[in-house]
């Protein structure tokens, strides 16, 4: 873009990328509340988030397609080069989860490493076998979201996601009424068939898209990023989603040995999911931002001014919850928690009010660096934060003894100002470095 990006275009190309993850959004705090009436809530609701944590974790090397799509798909053999890199990651990927589910290693890594309690890792067990389809189907998604944002039919995602939520409450009426299963089975049964229509519904809403790429010739007589250079981009991104949706399955084990653990695992899920709500504003926030910039990163100030108001908006919306007469609304009549638990889940809601804020920050640097193809220190950043992560839950919830799900969020917390921090003298450095636009 050469022309003047105006704040109001901005709005317009982020909305329904914003209205996208704000449904997906949706999905936790629907599933948690459909958990907690059903049967044995505090136990599948365990189960619930342990199996979540686990697939999300597989799923992590995919996530970046749809980044990595719109930073770099611009012809018919950059299209064809990430397709064909993409769809080895979605084996990949799926093959690393049916290992997983190898019995003896399932019990070995549950039961042994983990140290769920008996229950918890069965019905874990099951839900990660309806998860299988999960990692394939979200990186097919990605890429061709990518594709569409890449193209600025961002419109066409928010529709797309219409399509998962309605699959998805089909998935999960399917589980509770005709299958009569699990609460945990049921949010796994409900998540997959939620990813695998919009993976088919987009695939068909990209279909413009991708007859355009394949007529596009390509650049420099097909001399482009060729899979080496590929992979070179690409793996610190996926490094950094690894090593980021670790931080779920680690909080897992550290919580089962903490203070109150399964109540601090049954309210993990259902806080998680309420911070989400205002988090993935600012997630939605990094592909927009990638798109917008310019190769030479010539509309930063305008999305720094976007990006200051949004994170404003959003941390404002989750205090509002979290500090007032809201949170028993929101923890006792939707999501369906006792009181006991609500008391558990109060703490840490308090405690990450700023992370809505953390996350815009996030996906403005990353969207700078990823712009100026420099991905190394996104990854740095996550490993910075996963360990800070670590050590502050150690502290907090072993050495302090603090309730387990308290001692989390306040972790989590902590590990996202120290990355957020790392990356601010690696966005100066690059952004120095940037040619003065013409």
């Amino acid at each position: 873009m050469t022309r003047p990006l105006t704040q109001r275009a901005i709005f317009l190309f982020w909305a329904p990328l914003a209205a996208t993850w704000l449904m997906i959004a949706t999905e936790g705090p629907f599933l948690a509340a459909i958990i907690a009436r059903l049967p044995d809530p505090t136990f599948n609701l365990a189960s619930h988030g342990v199996a979540f944590a686990f697939a999300v974790l597989i799923e992590a090397p995919v996530i970046m397609l749809m980044s990595a799509a719109t930073a770099l798909v611009e012809d018919s053999e950059s299209f064809r080069r990430l397709r064909n890199f993409g769809r080895v990651l979605n084996l990949g990927t799926t093959i690393v989860l049916v290992i997983v589910l190898l019995p003896p290693l399932y019990d070995r890594l549950m039961l042994d490493l983990v140290g769920l309690p008996p229950e918890v890792a069965r019905l874990t067990y099951g839900a990660l076998w309806l998860y299988l389809p999960w990692p394939a189907a979200i990186g097919y998604r990605r890429f061709h979201q990518g594709v569409l944002v890449r193209a600025g039919r961002t419109r066409l995602v928010a529709y797309g996601t219409i399509l998962r939520l309605l699959s998805m409450v089909m998935g999960a009426l399917v589980g509770v009424f005709l299958f009569d299963i699990p609460g945990a089975w049921v949010g796994a049964l409900a998540l997959s068939s939620g990813v695998v229509g919009e993976a088919v519904a987009v695939r068909f809403m990209a279909a413009r898209s991708v007859a355009e790429l394949e007529a596009t010739p390509p650049k420099d007589g097909g001399r482009g990023m060729g899979y080496g250079e590929i992979l070179t981009f690409y793996y610190p991104l996926a490094l950094t989603s690894l090593i980021g949706l670790a931080v779920h399955p680690m909080l897992t084990f550290f919580m089962g040995r903490a203070v109150s653990p399964v109540a601090s695992l049954a309210v993990f899920p259902v806080v998680h999911s309420l911070s989400f709500v205002f988090r993935a504003v600012g997630l939605s926030f990094q592909d927009a931002a990638i798109a917008l910039l310019g190769r030479e990163h010539q509309h930063l100030r305008e999305l720094s001014r976007f990006g200051l108001a949004l994170g404003a908006v959003t941390t404002g919306g989750l205090a509002a919850v979290a500090f007032t007469p809201l949170a028993d609304i929101w923890f006792m009549d939707v999501s369906g928690l006792s009181r006991e638990l609500t008391d558990v889940a109060l703490t840490p809601a308090r405690v990450i009010v700023l992370l809505p804020a953390l996350s815009v920050l996030l996906s403005l640097q990353r969207a700078v660096l990823v712009q100026g193809r420099t991905t190394r220190p996104v990854t740095v950043a996550t490993a910075i934060e996963v360990a800070t992560v670590g050590c502050l839950f150690v502290l907090l919830g072993f050495g302090l003894d603090w309730v387990g799900a308290t001692a989390a969020f306040t972790a989590f917390l902590g590990g996202r100002v120290a990355s957020n921090v790392y990356l601010v003298p690696q966005c100066m450095k690059l952004l120095r470095r940037r040619p003065a636009p013409t």
